[in-house]
């Protein structure tokens, strides 16, 4: 925002758990008893006496008499102290510094904590000595912490309310805090509002007692239409996900800021547009359908993040027209796909499945039947994509020969060889294996003729979709014996959850594997796609980069060094040329424009000045054919 919209307040700022991340005299016992044999101990007992102070269930000076006496510290530990807070400062007063450096004289750093770490750590964000009030330390002639000073009114008992007073005020005080005794500044009349910062730490007393509840300070300059460095606060963008991707996804959305909500399992249509309503981010992966329906329930979406590759699950023209970006994980499981699909070839190719469940039921049948080497075979891999490509430099690399057939041209790896249609290459291949996306076209792709042509004998593999292969010709082709094994791991329609019986005409089927659509199911695979999806995510949002998205326009933008406008709008002739007549007629200064369209949407990012008219905002989501508008700070 250009200009502040309301005069500020005097901010009344707690130190503990609120400006930092942590309780300082927590932090100091840590490096005062770094050497003592019941350091845990003694530190457990003194963060249980600081919760117990802050939540209001101890008088404070009580608590804090406790914690000085067990904390045996000296003066040359707070050197250490204030190097390890300047780390641990609260990630929204670190993102807002400039905030506190343009409104300084009306900042108050009022803590029950000690001048000699907090001065330290809050002059590197303009706030004076004289604008900190807090507890002194006092000391033995070698240098050992002994107490505190019983004359500092911040010592006692309602001393916070004692320090307003005597500060006098003149005019609306608002307080931010994280315990009971900045609760009671208001309580008693001193200040205007309380705002329990709950960014580091919620205590359900202190929470109970708030005007209001911010969960960053983001939210606290958000809601009093203050400057402040993200155009909107993370804290209200919301994550729903979906189907259990690895717990590394919830873990970087939170660390952003964001509000996440996991489901086991996959949602039907239904219950997602029951859900759907005020979700920013959704996760899912191929169970889930994002349809029109589910979209027009959708009333806040930014993004949709498909935890595996294929996204023929969303309607991604339906998410473009309402400007919501997808993405997905095109290559993070592309090496377990591929060593799933070599060992299930050597394992069919050696009837593994017929020969384990006898030997577990006794039966030692030690022959060579039907059984035979991969080395020298031909693979056929229908789908040279990331993984297919990739299957034929690792087959290729245990003497297997190569052929492969895709409707795109693509180049051949190693000494693979292309075959000009999907019957010849299923007419010469001992083993074939289907790595195509699931495109609508793509359904029943193999069938009972395409079955008929492959040689007798011969192996099938689908890591795929589940639609592209007639399952129940697939299984006459096992029970006649001319296929001499299968191996599945999707379905045309496959259980929502682990609770589920699973159906299905292969079950009990000679030398045939079925797996629950694990291809991508290791701990490396998830663990990538859990980074590669929410990091994309968070690039979209934080800086309008479509970079790998699968349904916008692609832009890879330049570090932003302006405010930034996006947007998006149907593609239509005079967009650009009226965004650009806008901004001129504000007088606004173009520092950078990037624009690419595709047949349905146009997506212009363009960078100003950050001095500008507020009004400007408010045109430009007026614009014709606008679908999606947003400003980046």
């Amino acid at each position: 925002m250009s200009s502040v919209t309301q005069p500020l307040p005097y901010l009344i700022i707690d130190f503990d758990s609120t400006f930092t991340q942590v309780e300082g005299l927590d932090e100091l016992a840590d490096i005062a008893l770094q050497h003592h044999p019941e350091r845990e101990k003694i530190v457990g007992q003194i963060r249980a006496l600081t919760d117990r102070g802050m939540s209001g269930e101890l008088n404070f000076s009580e608590s804090l008499k406790q914690r000085l006496a067990l904390l045996e510290a000296r003066r040359e530990h707070l050197p250490l102290l204030v190097a390890q807070l300047k780390t641990k400062v609260s990630d929204s007063i670190v993102r807002n510094r400039s905030f506190f450096e343009r409104f300084r004289g009306r900042i108050y750093i009022v803590s029950s904590g000690f001048r000699e770490f907090i001065e330290p750590v809050v002059a590197d964000f303009d706030i004076a000595p004289e604008f900190v009030l807090a507890n002194t330390f006092t000391y033995d002639a070698g240098g050992q912490i002994t107490g505190f000073d019983p004359d500092n009114v911040l010592s006692r008992d309602g001393g916070k309310i004692e320090q307003l007073r005597q500060l006098d005020l003149a005019g609306d005080v608002y307080v931010l805090g994280d315990g009971y005794t900045d609760y009671q500044m208001r309580e008693a009349g001193l200040a205007n509002r309380f705002y329990a910062f709950t960014e580091n730490v919620a205590r359900a007393a202190v929470v109970a007692q708030a005007d209001e509840v911010i969960p960053s300070f983001d939210e606290f300059l958000y809601q009093n239409k203050l400057p402040m460095t993200l155009s909107y606060p993370k804290n209200r963008i919301s994550v729903l996900l979906l189907e259990n991707p690895d717990a590394r996804a919830a873990e970087l959305f939170r660390q952003e800021g964001y509000q996440v909500e996991s489901v086991p399992g996959g949602l039907d249509e239904d219950e997602l547009v029951e859900r759907i309503a005020g979700v920013s981010i959704l996760g899912i992966r191929s169970k889930t359908q994002v349809t029109p329906r589910v979209l027009e329930a959708a009333n806040r979406l930014i993004a949709v993040g498909a935890f595996c590759i294929g996204t023929n699950q969303i309607d991604l023209v339906g998410c473009m027209k309402k400007g919501v970006a997808v993405f997905n994980a095109p290559f993070s499981n592309t090496r377990s796909v591929v060593e799933l699909a070599l060992g299930e070839i050597i394992v069919l190719a050696r009837r593994i499945p017929d020969k384990n469940p006898k030997m577990h039921q006794g039966e030692w049948d030690k022959s060579a039947r039907g059984s035979f080497e991969i080395r020298g075979k031909k693979l056929g891999i229908v789908g040279y994509g990331n993984i297919g490509s990739q299957l034929s430099v690792v087959a290729e690399a245990v003497g297997m020969q190569v052929l492969y057939y895709d409707i795109a041209e693509k180049l051949q790896l190693g000494n693979a060889v292309k075959c000009r249609t999907l019957q010849e290459l299923l007419q010469q291949a001992d083993v074939v294996t289907l790595h195509v996306d699931g495109r609508a076209e793509n359904k029943n792709l193999i069938g009972a003729e395409e079955f008929a042509l492959m040689k007798p004998g011969a192996i099938f593999l689908n890591l795929s979709r589940g639609h592209i292969v007639d399952i129940p010709a697939l299984a006459d082709a096992v029970r006649s014996g001319h296929l001499g094994g299968a191996s599945i791991d999707v379905f045309p329609y496959e259980p929502k959850t682990n609770h589920e019986i699973f159906e299905s005409e292969l079950r009990g089927l000679p030398n045939v594997l079925l797996t629950p659509h694990i291809g991508g199911s290791t701990a490396e695979a998830q663990r990538n796609i859990a980074e590669f999806v929410p990091e994309r995510i968070m690039g979209y949002v934080n800086t309008g980069n479509t970079q790998q998205s699968v349904n916008l326009p692609n832009i890879q933008l330049p570090v932003q060094q302006a405010h930034r406008l996006i947007h998006l709008h149907a593609n239509v002739p005079g967009v650009l040329a009226s965004i650009n007549n806008l901004l001129a007629d504000h007088q606004v200064n173009i520092l950078g424009q990037y624009l690419k369209t595709n047949e349905h949407i146009g997506y212009v990012i363009t960078d100003i000045d950050k001095e500008y008219a507020p009004e400007v905002i408010g045109a430009l989501r007026k614009v014709e054919h606008t679908i999606k508008f947003r400003v980046l700070y």
